[in-house]
């Protein structure tokens, strides 16, 4: 094989090729990175393919490999082509996806001068008087780094001793100290100290779960697992000694976890529980910390990994199982850019390519999950009881229309919440309120003409912050400082209301009610800096408050023993979006709320205050009652033919010009639906839920049938027709949402 197919990082999605030079022949593999020339300039690539013949002429050759833990192995690389023909997606993108653009770029390691001592103590503690006559900054020098055990990182020495380096130089030429470069290791872990806990003993059904698991992974064979628990039954327990399982047997492991916070409380119970090295990988990482991270793992220094979305991408070698957490959350799904992948799906495909054992796990799995368990084609486990007989809370719901008349007005709080926060707050126990609008208030209206302050470039009205006493687009991020005091569109004076409530009012609200009460917030407007996820949870989880306000960052996966009560202000504006999915959504958020409620040794509460009590997704939840919620959402699914019984994908366009836009979706649309046989169904094309985003006019169709790859097919033949600089065009293959 003396040429490579190459697919080159920047914007050209057609594959080039390269011959291989002499000195690369049989070490280049497919999914190795690679250095070449492209009209003069170097640019970095991946290999897809050796081959002997190319349709091109003279061929130039490949530059060089880069860094030896930088290319794709095996399994990843397949994974890489599978979701280039599942997602509809060029290969250079999913490329994009699967490798840190720290490595693509091949950032390297950090390096730092270390200073060491030569002679002993005892020799340098006798010459220090002498030097000292003649040099004080060598002699200072000495004296600071004499305390160290193995020695001092020289820029560390030079502030310390106030030196220079001319100082340690010379002290290296008299043969008293020597230096040397070595890496830094930029591991978020490395400052935490831990105290290793043993495994805890299993109940019956965690057993059962556990012996499930461990037999696949035994049988080093691709099997999916479905962990059905409800919250707090030990779900996070199955895991770690699954896992421990796995390390016996000479195997490594991948933890996923949904959102930043989870991450946070699993990496603790991790390094409670094991002395293995492990690495962390979530968007809040330095571009050098996850070059290192994935050095690490690609060279098998590494055996557990723990993160959110992109750590099923982990290129751990010897790879023997992953753990899907909430494995229901809309967080594993990429819809932001393509490939639009679900990362739950990617993990089973990633199973099954490398042979690994596959758990899912949730208190509220995902329809179709639940539906492939319940047809066998995944393995089912349940957890039905939480471990020491404790009891799962009781759930109280609050028609707030009665509360409403009763305070003659709209009103946050009801009274049994008030009394819930406050007896909780004498006996020292903690609260956890849930509002998913963050922001003071949620809007400015005018009371003249009706209208809303509403962002220049999105269609959404804005949010008021009342901390930084600014209204802000929670879509682009543009803000209006102060708010205004006339109306932009009647140019009334002195009628702009704020309506709406937001986690800062509800912070503020409480504290005016209870002015001895210490409370938290954590949401997207507190959890801007790096660790401040990390601080807050402790505070909480030390005592340090005795309320806990949120948005859904707190609704899943926490565990504070001392919470006894959680208060849902509002529910119903998940239940009124237009999709499919809005009930299975809301059933699913609001028992993972519930169930962050007793579960230490005191009984939990939950109060859900509701405009619409009688709904019947709010009546499941309030009983945690998946298998009845099941039974009628999979019904009305099976009416209207929506996922499981079919497959989806939405086609969605933006630009700047409206009508372009729309004229091109809807000549698009009509060359779908010629291409696709009267099984599928082709959807009428909608401006999308937010239908003007960053200046981009949004629209979109859905396409329902079948089968994947016949939607995708014609989708990419209408792509290739359709190509336009003006209109972005995109597809979303069983996406979770199909309104936004």
């Amino acid at each position: 094989m003396s040429i490579a197919s190459v697919i080159l990082d920047n914007a050209l999605d057609k594959r080039l090729d390269y011959s291989i030079p002499e000195n690369l022949q049989g070490k280049i593999t497919p999914g190795m990175r690679i250095e070449v020339s492209v009209r003069g300039r170097t640019c970095y690539g991946t290999v897809s393919e050796l081959k002997n013949e190319s349709s091109f002429g003279h061929l130039k050759p490949i530059l060089s490999i880069v860094g030896e833990g930088d290319s794709l192995p095996p399994d990843l690389f397949e994974l890489a082509q599978w979701m280039s023909n599942y997602y509809a997606a060029p290969l250079r993108n999913v490329i994009r996806s699967l490798l840190p653009a720290s490595v693509r770029k091949d950032a390297g390691h950090q390096e730092q001068l270390f200073v060491m001592r030569v002679k002993t103590r005892e020799e340098i503690i006798e010459a220090i008087p002498a030097i000292r006559t003649k040099a004080p900054s060598q002699a200072k020098i000495l004296e600071t780094i004499l305390p160290a055990v193995k020695g001092m990182f020289l820029s560390v020495l030079l502030e310390k001793a106030e030196s220079t380096r001319s100082a340690v130089d010379a002290l290296v030429k008299k043969g008293f100290l020597e230096m040397q470069m070595v890496r830094i290791d930029r591991s978020p872990l490395e400052d935490e100290e831990y105290f290793l806990t043993p495994p805890r003993k299993l109940t019956p059904e965690q057993t059962v779960a556990l012996q499930n698991i461990t037999s696949s992974i035994d049988k080093q064979s691709f099997q999916t697992h479905l962990l059905y628990g409800v919250t707090g039954s030990g779900k996070t327990e199955v895991y770690l000694q699954a896992i421990e399982h796995t390390l016996a047997v000479g195997k490594s492991a991948i933890m996923m976890v949904p959102e930043i916070a989870l991450t946070i409380q699993t990496i603790e119970r991790f390094r409670c529980r094991f002395n293995e090295k492990m690495a962390i990988l979530h968007y809040r990482l330095s571009d050098g910390e996850r070059y290192d991270a994935w050095q690490d793992i690609h060279k098998g220094k590494i055996s557990i990994v723990i993160g959110a979305r992109s750590v099923v991408f982990s290129p751990l070698p010897n790879l023997g199982l992953i753990i899907v957490d909430e494995e229901h959350e809309q967080s594993y799904k990429q819809t932001d850019q393509m490939p639009c992948y679900n990362a739950r799906d990617i993990a089973v495909m990633r199973g099954k390519l490398s042979n690994a054992t596959v758990v899912l796990g949730s208190a509220t799995p995902s329809l179709e999950t639940y539906q492939n368990a319940i047809k066998g084609k995944y393995g089912l486990s349940k957890l039905t009881m939480r471990p020491d007989n404790a009891k799962l809370p009781s759930v109280t719901i609050v028609d707030m229309k009665r509360e409403y008349e009763k305070a003659q007005g709209p009103t946050t709080f009801s009274e049994k919440l008030l009394d819930g926060i406050s007896q909780r707050m004498k006996k020292g126990e903690q609260t956890i309120l849930f509002l998913n609008r963050r922001g003071y208030h949620t809007m400015q209206m005018c009371k003249a003409c009706g209208g809303t302050i509403k962002c220049n470039d999105c269609d959404t009205s804005l949010t008021f912050h009342r901390g930084d006493n600014c209204l802000s687009c929670h879509l682009c991020g543009f803000t209006l400082s102060p708010p205004p005091r006339q109306c932009p569109a009647c140019k009334s004076e002195d009628t702009l209301k704020f309506r709406g409530v937001g986690t800062e009012l509800v912070e503020r609200s409480l504290q005016a009610i209870f002015p001895e009460v210490r409370t938290l917030r954590i949401d997207a407007d507190t959890t801007k800096h790096k660790g401040s996820h990390q601080k807050l949870l402790r505070d909480f989880g030390t005592g340090k408050a005795d309320v806990l306000v949120g948005t859904q960052m707190i609704a899943k996966g926490l565990h504070f023993p001392e919470v006894t009560l959680v208060g849902v202000l509002n529910c119903d504006s998940s239940l009124n979006i237009p999709d499919f999915r809005s009930s299975e959504h809301t059933f699913q958020l609001l028992s993972q709320v519930a169930g962050r409620a007793g579960r230490g040794v005191a009984l939990g509460e939950v109060i859900i205050q509701t405009c619409v009590p009688e709904n019947s997704v709010i009546q499941h939840a309030a009983r945690q009652d998946f298998e009845s919620f099941f039974a009628e959402e999979l019904s009305t699914r099976e009416i209207f033919g929506y996922p499981p019984f079919t497959q989806l994908a939405k086609i969605a366009f933006s630009g700047k010009d409206a009508q372009a836009v729309s004229h091109i979706a809807e000549v698009f649309r009509a060359g779908v639906e010629r291409k696709l046989p009267q099984t599928y169904l082709v959807m009428a094309l909608l401006p999308a839920g937010h239908s003007k985003v960053k200046g981009n006019f949004k629209y979109q169709f859905l396409i329902r049938g079948p089968a994947v790859y016949p939607m995708v097919q014609a989708y990419l033949s209408e792509e290739q027709r359709h190509k336009s600089k003006n209109v972005k065009i995109s597809i979303d293959v069983n996406p979770y949402s199909t309104f936004f």
